[in-house]
């Protein structure tokens, strides 16, 4: 007996349907196109982008072929904690649960700057934008559970090091050198924030999504330049976001947490990510820094 292949099609249920999936730094890039990817698979999709007319364009055309409802756009600058703690507010009035964040939005400055709040600008949005969000969003998370937060490193991480006696980056500057250790950040951020969330339903991992062509940041002319120059060696957003997509829903990886994973596989990150007082050092002061004056855990 033969089947009306679009009644079969009809009849199966979207991987993501039903769950509410929040990426930051959406509007280009990985984020744009890790949310085109979750909406195909039926996902309701919260795109958190800095700016509005970009954030507007990308949720349009998320919305032109999402399988589930219509994508939702909030905005805030990850270098502002005011903004940060506006748009969590907003998120909890908007949505009722919350199955999968994913930390995305990052940025890479050339000359060294600092945000409104007086934080060197790499360490501020990279990490503790990232840190801040994430701890005020856990409630939602916790009561979604199963859920799952999605870490985008880099393995640029690899050869960097914490500096805790200059976390400003006020002595010498080098922007490569301030991105890798945000990277390095976001790892040992994803190893203590797993050891919180154990027995919660909440998993946590970081990715490196490999060198991807995307735009760049606060990068000077000669730096863009090289970027772009090599830039047919760079894979495209699409196949960049390919495993931070598998890690916010495949089944496979349910339960999986605190780990490092390249190419869809989980790999070893750097000795210093994995040192259990660096993270819990860092922790506490990015904690200190973004007034977070108790666990968003107890």
């Amino acid at each position: 007996m033969e089947h009306d292949s679009r009644v079969l099609e009809a009849n199966v249920k979207p991987a993501m349907q039903g769950r509410t999936c929040l990426v930051t730094g959406a509007n280009s890039g990985i984020g744009k196109a890790a949310a085109l990817d979750l909406a195909r698979m039926g996902a309701t999709v919260v795109l958190l982008c800095r700016d509005q007319a970009r954030g507007e364009a990308t949720q349009a055309e998320v919305a032109s072929l999402a399988a589930g409802m219509p994508p939702q756009l909030v905005l805030a600058d990850l270098g502002s904690q005011q903004a940060i703690r506006a748009v969590a507010g907003e998120i909890h009035e908007r949505l009722p649960k919350l199955d999968v964040l994913v930390n995305n939005a990052g940025s890479f400055f050339s000359k060294r700057s600092t945000t409104e709040d007086g934080l060197e600008s790499t360490f501020a949005v990279n990490h503790l934008g990232s840190f801040l969000l994430t701890n005020l969003l856990l409630d939602l998370l916790r009561a979604s559970a199963p859920a799952r937060v999605v870490n985008v490193s880099s393995a640029s991480h690899l050869r960097a090091h914490i500096d805790f006696e200059d976390l400003q980056t006020e002595g010498r500057y080098s922007g490569w050198q301030a991105y890798g250790r945000s990277k390095l950040a976001n790892v040992l951020f994803t190893y203590a924030l797993a050891r919180r969330l154990d027995g919660t339903r909440v998993t946590v991992n970081a990715v490196h999504p490999g060198v991807v062509t995307t735009n760049f940041g606060s990068a000077s002319g000669f730096v863009r330049f090289g970027m772009r120059a090599a830039g047919r060696f760079f894979l495209t957003p699409e196949e960049g976001a390919d495993t931070v997509v598998y890690l916010a829903s495949a089944p496979e990886v349910e339960g999986v947490t605190g780990e490092y994973f390249v190419k869809r596989q989980p790999v070893r990150s750097s000795p210093e990510s994995r040192n259990q007082e660096v993270q819990e050092r860092l922790w506490a002061v990015s904690e200190a820094l973004t007034g977070l004056t108790s666990s968003s855990l107890s």
